[in-house]
């Protein structure tokens, strides 16, 4: 009988791309909009959520 465990953590999980310095991102989901003001003017950007690689959430499908 064999036993495998499996950490459910960002950086195993097969939504998630890694990014630089152990971020990387939640592509579970579509990408989020933000909106920021910048001089006056308001600027949309479309973001997947950025996620470090040891968090975790119920969303986890090994990869």
């Amino acid at each position: 009988m064999t036993s495998e465990t499996t950490t459910k953590a960002c950086a195993s999980c097969a939504h998630w791309k890694s990014g630089a310095a152990g971020d990387g991102e939640c592509r579970r989901h579509a990408p989020q909009l933000i909106t920021f003001e910048i001089d006056d003017d308001v600027k949309v950007e479309s973001r997947f959520p950025t996620t470090a690689q040891d968090d975790w959430c119920g969303d986890f499908e090994a990869s």
